[in-house]
């Protein structure tokens, strides 16, 4: 398999070396598939495109690496398995390293706080059983306090395009690691935008998930009620695949809780006033957002402008307000008995943490709950928001000069996010003149995740045709496949049940299965033999699939997992005309399923057409 060179840059050196073929989760599932790849041939040579990559061009990704034996043996325990078995088999990834893997240790970033854990963390352990490879812990702003990557006794993560430019931080190295051919994806955590703008200076996908989507068991808090595990990856439909194995409600976090899927069913978006726009002297990242725009707005968008001021608000009481307490919360005790493990600039963020008194936290929180109405009022005229990711990218010598300035300007467009419970992708969206990326952050409400993510790709194949620091070109868009799920068959004790209407993920019926500790199966459509009507009633809004012998269509459906303890409660909230049967899905299965009543049909809207309940919703609702 011979190697394909990739171009990294160096200080005044532009060096040749040798890396992996494409990382993208489809090519390697497929060459996996064929036999012409091997996760211990793809293992060897990121490992051996890791040690180049130091020798060349240090950019202090790392903080530990796996050994070969390490990583060899996570490839061992494939063996036995089939590559359509496990959804990410031999796909390799990277940890920032305040998340646990066990075994190895977690230092945060501070030598002196460093611990091996007994276990891997949750949302990493869900990755290693679908069949992920580690490849190490990686870089990171100590504690997690800073958006710079500089903050590091490790060495400043550096640029992948530029290094004397910053990374973005906290959660450089993971960032840097993807953008420069090391791993598939990496995680990251976000709690003020680590998640994001590391992405944007790396020209990669960067997803903030919904708070409590991704469980952070096993991670060290920075602000616990606050903290969220990150994907990074070079494509949003890597992303997606692994938030599908990613996520999942965890009884061990105090802060987890099951979510549905909240599609974006508009395409209405924020853009804050021309005034509110703030890029600090830099033309040419204010330029590029206006193409951003105007991108979108090709793409079937309509800009709205929108008073951002809520928001801004908001991002102003993570660190000036009483939640820099829980970052004192966290390690303060640590800080307080080893005073010098600390670097001088995170020790003075988080001594501040201190000085809050309990009143002065009531006071934010009643501060935030009127923002956070206030920003209804925007949410009621768009269905998204438009931002860039950071107004400027600075220079490892200008965050040295004023470490504390500049790193809280690359906060603007992010530190409000998770005070405000909301759910982010940053897309790349082009470079300057000088080569260095920009990018742009889609923003919906909780739960939108997965929207997001379909928007952002369609955005970022519309804005830029190279992935990461390479020069491999982004690939086209794949039909959409069956979603990659290791649980594709129901457990002995559950029913599969087939839902094609309000039951399915973000609409409003779907609490109903989680509540009741289903989970998805896979989405897939039915044979080319029913017809969909929407009947008449609602709130909530409902179809009804009637099986035909002539014509007729493949509708879209999802497939869920039902505990049988739990079947008969579900079944005695459906409404006639409604019942359950048996639906024929398009692989020739048989499943339960709803289906209506022929009677039904007389009056009722024919919408088999649109092939799905989603997108006659998304056409009544335009």
């Amino acid at each position: 398999m011979p190697p394909i060179m990739r171009r990294v840059f160096t200080t005044g050196i532009l060096a040749s070396v040798p890396t992996a073929p494409s990382l993208l989760i489809p090519d390697l599932r497929r060459g996996y598939a064929d036999g012409t790849l091997t996760p211990a041939g793809v293992m060897r040579q990121l490992l051996d495109s890791a040690d180049e990559a130091e020798l060349h061009a240090a950019r202090n990704i790392w903080i530990t690496r796996l050994s070969r034996d390490q990583v060899m043996r996570h490839v061992d325990a494939l063996n036995e398995r089939s590559p359509d078995a496990l959804p990410l088999f031999g796909i390799p990834f990277v940890i920032k390293d305040n998340i646990d893997l066990e075994g190895v240790p977690t230092t945060a970033g501070c030598p002196g706080f460093a611990y091996t854990p007994e276990r891997s963390a949750r949302v990493v352990q869900r990755l290693l059983d679908a069949g992920a490879i580690p490849l190490g812990k990686s870089n990171l702003d100590q504690f997690a306090t800073g958006l710079v990557g500089a903050r590091s006794p490790y060495g400043a993560c550096r640029n992948s395009f530029n290094p004397t430019f910053v990374s973005g931080g906290s959660s450089g190295g993971s960032a840097v690691a993807v953008a420069t051919g090391l791993a598939t994806f990496s995680l990251g955590t976000d709690t003020a935008g680590s998640g994001r703008v590391p992405a944007a200076f790396n020209n990669i996908i960067g997803l903030k998930p919904s708070l409590g989507r991704l469980s952070t068991a096993g991670v060290v808090p920075a602000c616990r009620s606050l903290d969220c595990v990150s994907i990074f990856a070079l494509t949003a439909e890597d992303a997606a695949a692994v938030l599908e194995i990613a996520e999942g409600f965890d009884a061990e976090d105090a802060y987890s809780r099951p979510l549905s899927n909240r599609g974006i069913t508009g395409l209405r978006f924020g853009v804050p006033r021309v005034n509110q726009l703030e890029f600090f002297g830099d033309a040419e990242y204010s330029r590029l957002f206006d193409g951003a725009v105007r991108r979108l707005e090709a793409l079937g968008g309509s800009p709205v402008e929108i008073d951002f001021a809520p928001f801004l608000d908001a991002a102003r009481l993570l660190y000036e307000g009483p939640w820099i307490a829980e970052r004192y919360a966290a390690v303060g005790a640590f800080l307080e008995s080893n005073p010098d493990a600390l670097l001088p600039v995170t020790r003075e963020i988080i001594e501040r943490g201190k000085k809050p008194s309990a009143a002065t936290a009531f006071e934010g929180q009643y501060r935030l709950q009127a923002l956070k109405r206030a920003g209804e009022q925007v949410w009621a005229r768009v269905d998204l928001i438009l931002t860039p990711t950071a107004g400027t990218i600075y220079s490892l010598a200008a965050v040295e000069a004023d470490p504390i300035g500049r790193n809280a300007t690359l906060g603007y467009y992010t530190n409000f996010m998770n005070l405000l419970d909301l759910a982010g992708v940053a897309v790349p969206a082009g470079f300057r003149g000088d080569g260095l990326p920009f990018g742009v952050t889609l923003v919906g409400p909780r739960s939108s995740d997965r929207g997001l993510l379909a928007l952002a790709d369609r955005l970022h194949r519309a804005s830029v045709n190279t992935l990461g620091a390479s020069n491999q070109p982004l690939p086209p868009p794949q039909p959409d496949p069956p979603r990659l799920d290791p649980r594709r068959s129901a457990p002995a004790d559950h029913l599969a049940v087939a839902v094609c209407g309000a039951h399915m993920s973000g609409l409003p019926l779907n609490h109903q299965l989680l509540e009741r500790g289903a989970h998805l199966l896979q989405e897939t459509r039915t044979h080319a033999c029913y017809r969909l009507f929407a009947l008449p009633g609602g709130p909530p809004y409902r179809p009804g699939l009637i099986r035909t012998v002539n014509g007729g269509g493949a509708i879209e459906v999802e497939v869920w997992s039902l505990p049988a303890a739990h079947v008969g409660s579900f079944l005695s909230a459906i409404p006639a005309p409604l019942g359950v049967g048996k639906v024929e899905l398009e692989s020739g299965e048989w499943v339960a399923g709803f289906l209506c009543e022929a009677f039904a049909a007389e009056g009722a809207e024919d919408i088999t057409a649109f092939g799905s309940w989603r997108r006659y919703l998304a056409a009544r609702a335009g």
